[in-house]
């Protein structure tokens, strides 16, 4: 079993930055990726593709609606990951979901096999 826990969530103003961390532990060798969720309010159930990267470290993903804004990254001595938060939009209000998966990139929910209990972003116009 993989635990996560994120943080670093908050309430900022469009255009502003903002990280958010996430803490695995537990039996992260079986792990292939780890990555970022989000849920938006008023939307379906759905959590929608953030961004993921190799538990390595050498790869990443990214949603086309964030590309060039967020960054993913990660410390592998740490078991940490992070997604660094730019020129944030009131559309980047959600609940920011860590998810971690053991065979393949986490683009899908359906290839997600942990999750964290979510932190909330909320960008004001």
């Amino acid at each position: 079993q993989v635990q996560l826990v994120e943080s670093g969530g908050g309430l900022v103003q469009a255009g502003d930055s903002l990280r958010l961390s996430c803490v695995a532990s537990g039996s992260t060798f079986d792990l292939y990726s780890m990555g970022w969720f989000r849920q938006a309010p008023g939307r379906p159930k759905e959590r929608e593709f953030v961004a993921t990267i190799a538990w390595s470290g050498t790869d990443t993903h990214y949603a086309n609606s964030v590309k060039g804004r967020f960054t993913i990254s990660k410390d592998t001595a740490r078991n940490t990951m992070y997604l660094q938060m730019n020129s944030l939009e009131p559309e980047d209000t959600a609940v920011y979901f860590c998810a971690a998966g053991g065979s393949t990139f986490v683009f899908t929910e359906h290839f997600t096999d942990y999750w964290g209990q979510g932190t909330q972003v909320t960008v004001s116009s």
